[in-house]
């Protein structure tokens, strides 16, 4: 009898330790076959859905939600922290953007990272020390990651190079389909210069040029286009301007021909309602394609849309 009770204890035992063992595991992939890619946020999502179309055995999701916005001091869950588990590359956009990705590092030292922003000239961000003289706007050399400004998808052509970084980290991590990511970057970087050029076109010779932005995403898109971003109504999103910073900002908007304010969907417009109830100026939206819809052509038709919006307000 002793000799059954003696069995019967270790084998549940043995029951028990591999339960606990199964519950310790790494997450198994149900498709062992296919390639994971997780982008950091909507905009690096979007290019990479472009290019990963029709390739078959590589499943894209988006690390954040798609109406997250700019990853401004955004912390990861553990539920989307653990989603990187099986992939095989993380696509981000880098330049400081992903304030999180040094936890991402200390749990997955091994992970493939590719930076869409690899290479790409950089603007000054509000970190920098601006005590010696630069012109505004102007682009330097390499900037330590905590001085830029990350923004670089809103311009069009430094969107361009940022497709291609994507690209060519894809063929990287999943050299069997090199062909087919070739032939879609192709596909659409032919989109995006058909787009390019006609923006061109219409606002190469507008004869307002000075802007106020809601915050500095719109550096960038200006500079493509010969803008002059002659106030910012919030540095960072969340960040209201000092008392002395939007009496400036009201003075600059009286003192020159700047009549359009530029919200942008994703946040609040209340400061732009004040300075536009002081200085009788127009506020408008402007979309930096931070959130929105998971169709491969959203980028496309928010760049389109901020050209109608400004061909109305610059008019």
């Amino acid at each position: 009898m002793r000799i059954k009770r003696c069995i019967a204890v270790m084998t549940a035992a043995f029951w028990i330790l591999t339960a606990l063992s199964g519950c310790s595991a790494k997450p198994q992939r149900e498709d062992t076959a296919s390639v994971q890619v997780v982008a950091s946020f909507y905009p690096v999502y979007v290019a990479a859905a472009n290019l990963v179309d029709g390739v078959d055995g590589v499943q894209l999701t988006n690390l954040t939600k798609p109406t997250t916005g700019c990853l401004h001091d955004y912390q990861l869950s553990p539920q989307e922290l653990m989603s990187l588990e099986t992939a095989d590359c993380l696509l981000i956009n880098g330049a400081g953007m992903e304030s999180f990705l040094d936890k991402v590092m200390d749990n997955y030292p091994e992970l493939n990272i590719v930076t869409a922003s690899d290479g790409i000239d950089m603007m000054e961000g509000e970190g920098h020390d601006h005590d010696h003289d630069h012109a505004e706007g102007e682009v330097h050399g390499p900037l330590e990651e905590e001085t830029v400004n990350p923004h670089v998808w809103v311009s069009i052509s430094r969107y361009m190079q940022y497709v291609e970084n994507i690209r060519d980290g894809l063929i990287a991590a999943d050299p069997a389909h090199t062909q087919q990511y070739q032939d879609n970057a192709s596909a659409y970087l032919e989109k995006i210069q058909r787009l390019k050029d006609e923006m061109h076109e219409a606002l190469d010779h507008v004869s307002h040029r000075d802007i106020i932005t809601f915050h500095e995403a719109f550096d960038y898109f200006a500079q493509e286009f010969d803008l002059h971003v002659v106030g910012v109504i919030q540095r960072e999103p969340g960040t209201d301007p000092t008392a002395r910073e939007l009496v400036d900002i009201i003075e600059t908007v009286k003192s020159t021909d700047c009549k359009a304010l530029f919200a942008e969907p994703q946040y609040s417009s209340g400061v732009a309602d004040t300075i536009a109830r002081e200085t009788g100026a127009q506020i408008y939206m402007l979309d930096p394609a931070v959130s929105g819809d998971t169709d491969k052509d959203a980028y496309l038709r928010a760049m389109d849309q901020n050209l109608q919006v400004l061909l109305e307000a610059l008019a």
